[in-house]
């Protein structure tokens, strides 16, 4: 909303590196959910010690990653944003580059916030996530206000407000790993040294779930260089319908998280009825906070709109894919991705991973590209493909619930069978 004082070219220069960022950013939250499981796993199993261990390899992981891939985004930045949105006007073009260029720096340090994060989670300390999620916030909202407002420094201010708000989060919460009185902290276990069989099991889960999340928001990023070819006002609608799209699924995606926690530590135990009703639960939980977040964001979509500075027809388009995300979301969304996350949990990620990938290439690509190109469709034609895709993510993730053959990948499960 601050970006957009500055003119439509800037929402939309924004809103295409933030397609990028979260691309990458996805990556990051893949490797956390890895390490998240191992963690709730170890805990479930009363292997408290082996979980600080896990803890460590996981910010090692993240830290290393993250480095090697902001070096790379950095060194082909340019080349970067002309392959995946060259046919955007000068002045998009321009406002892109300046935003990516500045949130580069940010990679690491929310690398080690989503690691942070995820272990204290893991252990069902969600508190601590939420209260520096809040300083995030709170940080940000004052560096925007100053960066844009004051200092007129537009999208690089909007971007090194991130820097610093991520920078904050991230050693906020590794100080706080660092106390020795939290069951997973990063002063107990062993020394910190690498350990092959932790970053093996971390990478066996993050590493599907983050090629299935990083090729999901490549989809995504080529959908919107489809979206792209309709000019600045189809791009700044379509940014509109992202921010208050994503606010509506928020609490949805917390109980994604929360099952990571639950379904981990049950698997663990070894627990497998427990396991199955808490699953069942989880989805029931899920599926009320998503159509109560749905509907009221559906209320309150005329007002919030008012508050951007953009043309009437951006808005006019934002609010139809907004009401048509949001009314497909409360039936569809939570089987599309809050339930794989309880195959992940019990270490199932390939089923998930081929799912989402074959879904996304065949309906939110190739079908969105024959109906908002070809049938001339723009926008809305994407966002109806994109909804078709999850009914097709739905059905693939009930049916492997419903079969029973995911609790064939779950160790603790394995290992309680073997002692009865």
């Amino acid at each position: 909303m601050m970006v957009s004082s500055v003119g439509e070219a800037a929402v939309s220069g924004v809103s295409l590196v933030d397609m990028l960022n979260v691309l990458i950013i996805n990556i990051f939250s893949a490797l956390a959910t890895g390490g998240a499981v191992v963690v709730a796993q170890l805990l479930g199993a009363r292997k408290n010690d082996r979980a600080c261990d896990a803890s460590k390899q996981l910010y090692l992981v993240v830290t290393v990653i993250a480095l090697i891939i902001s070096t790379l985004v950095m060194l082909f930045r340019a080349p970067l944003l002309r392959l995946l949105f060259g046919t955007i006007e000068d002045d998009v073009m321009q406002s892109a580059l300046t935003y990516l260029t500045v949130s580069v720096f940010s990679y690491p340090v929310l690398a080690i916030y989503n690691a942070g994060a995820a272990l204290f989670r893991a252990q069902g300390n969600s508190r601590i996530s939420m209260l520096i999620a809040g300083l995030i916030n709170i940080v940000n909202l004052i560096g925007n206000s100053l960066f844009i407002f004051v200092f007129k420094w537009g999208v690089g201010g909007a971007a090194l407000s991130s820097v610093l708000s991520r920078g904050t989060a991230a050693v906020a919460i590794t100080i706080l790993l660092l106390n020795p009185e939290h069951t997973v902290s990063l002063r107990r276990g062993q020394r910190f040294r690498p350990d092959k069989e932790l970053i093996r099991r971390i990478l066996q889960i993050g590493v599907p779930n983050g090629l299935e999340n990083s090729l999901f928001q490549l989809g995504r990023v080529l959908v919107v260089s489809m979206i792209s070819l309709f000019g600045t006002t189809q791009i700044a609608a379509n940014a509109l319908a992202n921010n208050l799209d994503a606010v509506a699924v928020i609490p949805g995606q917390a109980m994604s998280l929360a099952m990571i926690t639950v379904i981990g530590q049950c698997i663990g135990s070894g627990d497998e009825p427990q396991t199955r009703r808490m699953a069942k639960k989880l989805m029931m939980i899920t599926y009320a906070v998503t159509a109560s977040t749905c509907l009221v964001t559906i209320a309150c979509t005329p007002l919030i709109l008012k508050i951007y500075s953009v043309s009437a027809e951006a808005l006019a388009l934002g609010m139809t894919l907004i009401m048509i995300h949001n009314g497909c979301a409360i039936f569809l969304w939570p089987t599309s991705f809050a339930m794989p996350n309880i195959l992940r949990a019990a270490n199932d990620v390939r089923y998930p991973m081929v799912c989402s990938i074959i879904s996304m290439l065949g309906l939110r690509l190739v079908a969105g590209y024959i109906l908002a190109v070809h049938f001339g469709m723009g926008a809305i034609g994407i966002w109806i493909a994109m909804i078709g895709d999850w009914l097709c993510r739905s059905i693939c993730f009930f049916l492997r619930l419903k079969s029973g053959k995911w609790l064939r990948y779950a160790p603790g499960l394995r290992v309680a069978a073997g002692q009865k």
